[in-house]
């Protein structure tokens, strides 16, 4: 059996607590869709910039958020790091959580596939996991 929870780096409140403590202790493993927020940890979405997408509005509020800022700037020193692209770091951070077996990212392009793809080898340290994990932290 598998749960399928909304939950990336700008959406862990509905995932994190009760329902993850629930999936460790029955061992069920979790498949958690909207992996980058519709779009917004491909790092597309900035300040200024004008993204011409049906989602952009649903995406570009995370600009608005301490939160959305401060993990587009982990995401992108991760990235940085790897030479990667904050889509593939976003999702390597997704599939290191506890009970995630794969996390649910969509392309709409064939170009875009190759990020999404990339995640599956991209291994991240405990400092930028920890980087990431703190970046995306749930602030109340």
């Amino acid at each position: 059996m598998a749960l399928q929870p909304h939950y990336n780096l700008v959406s862990r409140e509905t995932y994190e607590g009760p329902l993850l403590e629930t999936a460790e202790q029955a061992g069920l493993a979790a498949v958690p869709y909207y992996g980058l927020a519709s779009g917004f940890l491909t790092g597309k979405y900035r300040p200024g910039a004008d993204v011409d997408s049906a989602r952009a509005a649903g995406a570009g509020k995370h600009l608005d958020t301490e939160r959305g800022r401060a993990v587009l700037s982990a995401l992108d020193a991760v990235a940085g790091a790897h030479g990667a692209e904050p889509a593939t770091v976003a999702l390597a951070w997704l599939a290191s959580r506890p009970t995630v077996v794969a996390p649910i990212a969509s392309a709409r392009t064939v170009e875009q596939l190759p990020a999404l793809v990339a995640s599956a080898d991209l291994e991240l340290t405990e400092e930028e996991l920890t980087l990431l994990t703190e970046a995306s932290a749930i602030r109340d």
